[in-house]
């Protein structure tokens, strides 16, 4: 209450309460001797009391007593009792009055307006400043959530998004001593991505893993594997979790807030705040607050980590695509010279037959050969047939013009034809020979040389020679191929042209050529017969490919079911041994995929394959049926624990580090096991069970075996029975809503209803959306029921209804385009007003297709049907969406107010707390799921929550008539 000002009067003292100034005033304004007590009960302010100075207990006790009755009654002439409600009726006050004799009418009355009016004011004053309080809280809290996810997609680097995280979270409370972390589960293994620290001198190695052992008795350890916030002087923690003082850990705090951070129910890091000067610093709205922060803060994170994650794909396909281009252009650069080649080849083939003569014939081999590289300086050398001499049957060079026949000797043409290797030469190279005496120059010296030699058969008959006088013109190893190859042709067109020209000089031509035909008619022959065999390769590899995997090599799934139906009929027949099929799936494959390309995927692929065809037997068959899914036949004769075992050291394998595309990976799987039994039939049926049994191991963590039994078997024939009751009840219509009433929690009005599915089965009664609606969503047919149930919704709605009702809507129908098309065509068909309809959508359904769910909900607002949050609180609850789509209701979990009460934990008053004010500032109203008891309403209202749900205030009803107002209510 604020304080009345004191007269010289009413000398009340400095040092008296807010309460007592006011009594002293109003008994300053009675007759000397005057006791007065006052007391009151305020909604946001709660209880509160005040007395004159010698007051006695009984006068206040009086005071209370009026407080609470209906009928304020005299006690007598002189005293007094007096109690009245404020306008809003969300006040009471009392005053309890001792006088020293009888009060003139008129005074009293007079003194009780003015009295009345000074305490409701000073109330009201109180609960202003209270509200204001509380605004200015919410409005940092907000202001700080949406600084966090601005930084999240700011570009900045990590260590400067930290820096400012923390910044914005020492604006909340005090946090010059904070640091995160992240932990990985599976390793067991921590790492410190921030560090501030006033006395501790660590500095933050974000790359850096600690490991469970290396930190015994850290605290960090203690409060991830404990999975709650922890709040304290570090003494007192470290008793509480049984850590050891370990100094190497840092100093020790006088106050110390630590708050997990969580993804999907498991610890993923933690954010610690500490206090080394002042005890109690925090408090549990600190805890609250800081572990409603801590939850935006991995949010921010796991974004930021998106960003980097995807700046270095894209650099990584960057790269690729680069790289994939300067293959390609290289590759069309080859195959243009290729092309070139292949026509200077036809060219020269052609040259052969259509020469009028041998010296034509050399003159455009020139020209052939000038166009593939520099062959100014161009000359043809042969051996004579005795082989002494050498001739130049053509030959054109800018300094020798007149290259004539000259005896062997031991030029370089020659070292050509006597070692029968081409020669690139320039003038080091020659000089050295030259030294050597292997050869001896003749003509004027180039400074680049290349010859390659001409055969005929296998035996040297001259040399092809292309040489350069200038340093501008220097030939190269490819230069010395592409003319190797030339030449092999220009030897060829020479045998032809000769073999012309002796067939019209002499008959001996002829038969020359008739053995050189039988020699090309053997080596067709010898081609055919290559080329039989190459079918018959051909043959065998698409018969390999069709039964087996081209990625890994192992037998595919064709081939996996023929072994196995060997195997069945050599076990029906009993004289075959006792098998087993394991299905085994990679955990978390599409991750790798993802984020590391689907390259890195098939490298992954490859090497699991690897490990798994090394940990079985010769005899034992391991197929990939496709994706990442493995199968494995193998025997075994020592009972089924053999098996079990077998497979648990093959998850071992599979779980050891490897490397891929740069990374280390720690992969893992789960795998499912069917033992043969006389019941199957063929491959197929043990396949299925295996794969039922390996969804099983999923389900239960994943990176473990699970053996298919009979309660397996029993589960998937009671869930296909119930898949076929579903079906049946949807043609059926088994479908109805019952309607749960939402209240006003001060005066029980009724104001809509939440339509609650229910399933009319026609052998076990009346069923809870628990026991199908997870089979409803695996089948799809989810879909069918809610349209079944929003029928008689609409119905209803045309027939009356008191305020509006409200349907829950799946996930699933936000990715239908025509969903609220379909909804309002239902409204105009049933005459029905649509604003009577609201929508309960899940957090999941605004982040599975944000701009396709949002153009949804804005349709159906413009037609006046609202959307309403539900479970708020326990999922990402993200302010962006609330901001970004039109919600008009918050609907508070029931596992929030079912911590409020008589034994309310601070977590729940805290977070209750926090979601009204933050609902209160976006202008969004609140509604309390699951109040149960009388102690969570008075609550909630206390917390200004005025609308609710739940037993306490009405149970589900088939009939809207059957909806009564309860007892509580």
């Amino acid at each position: 209450m604020p304080t009345p000002s004191i007269s010289a009067d009413n000398p009340a003292s400095e040092d008296a309460s807010p309460a007592e100034r006011i009594a002293q005033v109003l008994c300053g304004l009675l007759p000397a001797g005057a006791e007065l007590a006052v007391c009151w009960r305020d909604w946001a302010l709660g209880n509160g009391s005040g007395a004159t100075q010698g007051a006695s207990v009984a006068l206040r006790r009086r005071a209370e007593h009026a407080l609470a009755e209906t009928v304020v009654e005299h006690d007598g002439p002189d005293s007094r009792a007096y109690a009245w409600d404020n306008a809003d009726g969300n006040a009471r006050v009392a005053l309890a009055l001792a006088l020293p004799g009888p009060l003139a009418e008129a005074q009293e009355a007079s003194w009780v307006l003015l009295a009345r009016t000074l305490l409701v004011t000073s109330l009201d004053a109180s609960r202003a400043q209270a509200r204001v309080v509380s605004l200015e809280k919410s409005k940092r809290l907000q202001q700080a959530l949406y600084e966090i996810a601005d930084l999240a997609g700011a570009d900045l680097e990590m260590p400067e998004m930290l820096r400012r995280i923390h910044a914005v979270v020492n604006s909340l409370m005090y946090a010059e001593n904070c640091y995160i972390v992240l932990y990985d589960d599976q390793r067991r293994t921590v790492r410190f991505l921030y560090f501030a620290d006033q006395r501790d001198p660590y500095i933050a190695e974000p790359e850096r893993e600690f490991g469970e052992e290396e930190m015994v008795n850290s605290m960090t350890f203690a409060l991830l594997r404990h999975g709650q916030p922890l709040r304290g002087p570090s003494a007192v923690i470290r008793q509480k979790l049984g850590v050891v003082r370990d100094p190497s850990h840092g100093p020790d705090s006088l106050d110390w807030l630590g708050v997990p951070m969580r993804r999907d129910d498991h610890v993923c890091g933690a954010i610690v705040v500490q206090s080394y000067d002042a005890p109690a610093s925090y408090a549990d709205e600190d805890r609250a607050l800081l572990g409603y922060v801590a939850q935006h803060i991995l949010t921010a994170l796991d974004r930021k980590h998106a960003h980097v994650e995807l700046e270095h794909r894209v650099a990584v396909r960057t790269h690729e695509l680069q790289r994939a281009n300067r293959e390609l252009q290289a590759e069309i650069m080859e195959r243009k010279r290729a092309e070139k080649l292949q026509r200077a080849l036809f060219r020269i083939t052609d040259l052969a037959i259509t020469s009028d003569s041998l010296e034509r014939f050399y003159a455009d081999v020139h020209t052939v050969v000038d166009e593939l590289i520099n062959a100014r300086n161009f000359y043809i050398a042969l051996v004579s047939d005795d082989g002494r001499d050498l001739n130049f049957p053509y030959s054109i060079d800018e300094r020798d013009p007149m290259r004539k026949t000259r005896r062997m000797t031991n030029g370089l043409t020659e070292y050509v034809i006597a070692t029968g290797r081409p020669l690139l030469a320039d003038r080091e190279v020659i000089g050295q020979l030259a030294e050597a005496g292997k050869v001896q120059q003749h003509g004027p010296p180039a400074y680049s040389w290349l010859g390659v030699p001409l055969f005929r058969g296998e035996d040297v008959v001259g040399a092809v020679v292309v040489q350069s006088y200038t340093e501008e013109v220097k030939f190269t190893s490819h230069d010395q191929n592409l003319l190797t190859f030339v030449a092999h042709h220009i030897g060829n067109g020479l045998d032809r042209q000769r073999a012309q020209e002796r067939l019209r000089s002499a008959h001996a031509e002829l038969e020359r050529r008739v053995d050189e035909r039988t020699r090309e008619l053997a080596e067709a022959n010898h081609q055919l017969r290559s080329q039989i065999g190459e079918r018959l390769r051909v043959e065998q590899q698409l018969t390999h490919q069709a039964t087996h995997d081209a990625l890994t090599g192992l037998p595919n799934r064709p081939h996996l079911l023929d072994r196995l139906s060997a195997a069945i009929e050599r076990a029906r027949h009993g004289d075959g041994q006792a098998f087993a099929v394991l299905f085994l799936d990679l955990d978390r494959f599409k991750l790798v995929n993802d984020s590391m390309g689907h390259a890195a995927g098939d490298e992954l692929l490859v090497e699991v394959a690897r490990r798994i065809t090394m940990s079985v037997r010769d005899e034992d068959v391991v197929s990939r049926l496709g994706g990442d899914e493995f199968a494995l036949l193998v025997e075994y004769a020592d009972g089924v624990e053999n098996v079990r075992d077998f497979a648990q050291r093959l998850l071992a394998v599979l779980g050891l580090p490897m490397w891929v595309a740069g990374r280390e990976l720690f992969p893992s799987a789960s795998l499912g096991i069917a033992v043969w039994h006389p019941r199957y039939r063929n491959g197929e049926e043990l396949l299925r069970d295996a794969d039922a049994a390996m969804y099983r191991a999923k389900e239960q963590g994943r990176d473990r075996c699970a053996l298919f039994d009979e309660a397996m078997r029993e589960a998937a024939v009671q869930s296909l029975d119930l898949e076929a009751d579903l079906r049946r009840a949807i043609n059926h219509r088994d479908f109805l809503p019952f309607y749960q009433p939402i209240r006003r929690m001060d005066d029980g009005r009724v104001i809509g209803h939440e339509a609650l599915l229910r399933w009319r089965h026609e052998r076990r009664g009346l069923l809870l959306p628990a026991e199908f609606i997870g089979l409803g969503e695996n089948s799809g047919l989810i879909e069918q029921v809610d349209w079944l149930l929003y029928e008689q919704v609409v119905r209803q709605i045309a027939r009356g209804v008191e305020g509006y009702i409200s349907v829950n809507v799946s996930p699933r129908h936000f990715r239908s385009p025509d969903f609220g098309d379909r909804l309002l065509a239902m409204f105009e068909a049933q005459g029905a007003d649509p604003s009577r309809l609201r929508l309960e959508i899940t957090e999941v359904a605004l982040l599975d297709d944000a701009p396709r769910t949002l153009r949804i909900l804005r349709t159906l607002r413009q037609h006046g049907i609202l959307a309403q949050l539900d479970d708020f609180g326990t999922g990402f609850s993200a302010l962006s969406y609330l901001h970004r789509f039109p919600i008009s209701v918050l609907k508070i979990d029931r596992s929030f107010v079912s911590g409020l009460g008589n034994e309310a934990r601070p977590e729940s008053l805290a977070l209750v707390r926090a979601i009204l004010a933050l609902a209160s500032t976006l202008g969004i109203e609140t509604i309390a799921e699951g109040v149960e008891t009388e102690e969570q309403r008075q609550a909630l209202l206390e917390l200004g929550c005025h609308l609710g749900q739940g037993y306490l205030l009405g149970r589900p009803a088939a009939n809207l008539e059957k909806v009564g107002i309860t007892d509580a209510a």
